[in-house]
């Protein structure tokens, strides 16, 4: 049995949700969404930076694992 389609499909599908959780986060911090952050006892900006990392971070890895060519040997 073969499992790297099986783990490549697992990334591409974790990733994905991981740039839509984090995009959630950054349409808070910039607010489109209405919910109230300054409650959290955390400042703004750590938010905002937490976020965009989270977002580029998950955005490279599903670039990545969608343009990765699949060899088989």
């Amino acid at each position: 049995m073969n499992s790297q389609p099986d783990k490549h499909m697992l990334l591409i599908i974790v990733s994905a949700v991981d740039a839509l959780l984090s995009g959630v986060v950054l349409l808070i911090y910039f607010g489109f969404l209405p919910v109230d952050i300054s409650g959290l006892g955390v400042p703004r900006w750590v938010i905002g930076l937490v976020g965009g990392l989270w977002f580029v971070s998950a955005l490279i890895v599903l670039v990545y694992q969608l343009t990765k060519t699949e060899t088989s040997e």
